[in-house]
């Protein structure tokens, strides 16, 4: 059975950091694909102000180009309602049954999934990958992994990643300041942001 997985995010704007748990992801899981999914309207993230979604998925597809193994969806901003994560996962298991999905996110996210949407249909429709961030202890994390595949008998993945202290807010924080943020990701990605002026203010 081939293997495909979805790492969602809001990718404002997508980064080295990025790419770096995307290509431990292939080898790590295995994977015959990996789907960058931007997303549009998130429940969490309604009030956040985002750079406009097509600028978000054109900077992904610069800095995702000849990779063969790497795909970029716009399905999620497309929609017009509010994206729930259950819904994405249906979806795609409708379209190709066939597949193992996974679901690539932050271990933020898992601890914080008792505030997400019909979290048994997420985990009935993939298998849940978690990498690990800045500020997260292995024991916390360990902890509620057992908690979280406890309540729903499912198998929570860990992937405990060679950790590089980068982030979107923080990318963000430094152009405003007028920091040097070329290093931080792809050249294509940072000439457009530039070329567009992107989170100056």
């Amino acid at each position: 059975m081939k293997r495909k997985a979805i790492f969602g995010g809001t990718f404002d704007p997508i980064h080295n950091g990025h790419l770096h748990i995307a290509y431990e992801a292939l080898n790590f899981l295995n994977l015959d694909r990996l789907i960058f999914m931007p997303s549009g309207n998130p429940p969490h993230k309604l009030k956040v102000d985002k750079t406009d979604a097509f600028i978000r998925l054109e900077l992904i597809r610069m800095a995702t180009r000849g990779e063969k193994l790497f795909q970029v969806s716009d399905y999620e901003i497309n929609r017009k309602e509010v994206n729930f994560t259950y819904k994405t996962l249906e979806h795609f298991n409708s379209l190709e049954p066939d597949i193992e999905w996974y679901f690539i996110t932050g271990v933020d996210c898992l601890m914080e999934l008792d505030s997400w949407k019909n979290v048994e249909r997420i985990l009935n429709s993939c298998k849940l990958v978690v990498f690990n961030r800045p500020g997260y202890e292995i024991n916390e994390i360990m902890k509620q992994k057992s908690k979280v595949e406890g309540i729903y008998n499912k198998e929570i993945i860990f992937m405990d990643l060679p950790l590089l202290d980068i982030s979107s807010s923080n990318i963000k924080k430094k152009i405003r300041e007028g920091k040097n943020v070329n290093y931080l990701m792809p050249q294509g990605v940072y000439n457009t942001v530039v070329e567009l002026g992107l989170y100056n203010k």
